[in-house]
């Protein structure tokens, strides 16, 4: 079986420099500043983790490159989940599944969240269904993890600017070491 921490840097180092879904930064420059915006906070190192982890279902599959352009979810967050359950606990795959229905649920409930939105994810927001009906805002605010996928895609927001300047991906081995740690202790 493949080193897990390999297997992770791998898919960044293959498929990193691709372009992040009609935005100005690669996929490795976004998840390098989501997780740089995750430490500024102080999150937790799974928090961080799910931070630069979070669009790895992106990364996954050749055939999801452009299949916003053709009108398909790809369902990346879905796929990330499945993909990272494999090294990572709930505290790292529940806010990555759930930082998309987090987009739904901020434009919900929040009505400058909406306008802050670059074009690329509101085009992303259609395919994805759209803000949340009123039953869906309900169920999605109690569930857990729901605090730290919000946190999440405020910063999947945020990491979107070309030429910011912040660590490469090696400043956060130590966070997927230590994370991974965990988990295996757990199980």
């Amino acid at each position: 079986m493949a080193d897990p921490l390999e297997t992770i840097i791998g898919l960044f180092t293959e498929h990193g420099a691709r372009e992040y879904l009609g935005e100005p930064v690669s996929q490795l420059e976004h998840a390098l500043q989501a997780a740089r915006l995750a430490v500024e906070e102080d999150a937790s190192d799974p928090l961080v983790v799910a931070a630069l982890l979070h669009d790895i279902g992106h990364l996954l599959d050749d055939r999801a490159a452009g299949a916003g352009d053709r009108g398909v979810d790809e369902r990346h967050e879905d796929k990330g989940d499945r993909f990272l359950s494999q090294y990572f606990d709930n505290d790292v795959t529940e806010p990555i599944r759930l930082h998309v229905s987090a987009k739904r649920y901020l434009c919900a409930v929040d009505n400058v969240y909406l306008t802050r939105l670059s074009p690329a994810s509101i085009r992303s927001l259609e395919l994805q269904g759209g803000p949340m009906h009123r039953a869906e805002v309900v169920a999605f605010a109690s569930l857990p993890h729901v605090d730290a996928a919000v946190a999440l895609r405020l910063w999947d927001d945020q990491a979107k600017q070309p030429g910011r300047g912040v660590p490469g991906l090696e400043e956060y081995i130590p966070y997927l070491q230590r994370v991974m740690m965990r988990t295996i202790a757990k199980r």
